[in-house]
């Protein structure tokens, strides 16, 4: 497990090297956005869904088990 824990520092200080001397890479792109938009979007719609289930199913009244 060391030599795996090992090869991934090596491997990320390399690459972080490498994209620190390549210079800037400027402001973030739209596609970035877009993506960063519709993630967004995408887990409101979901808590959305979960939250109407929660909500439906807390309205439902309890039926308490009857006696033997």
């Amino acid at each position: 497990m060391e030599s795996t824990v090992l090869k991934t520092a090596v491997t990320h200080q390399v690459v972080h090297t490498a994209r620190r001397l390549s210079g800037d890479r400027g402001a973030v792109s739209l596609e970035q956005v877009l993506w960063f938009v519709a993630s967004g979007v995408s887990v409101a719609v979901v808590a959305g869904v979960l939250w109407g289930r929660i909500r439906t199913q807390a309205a439902t009244p309890i039926q308490l088990p009857a006696a033997p």
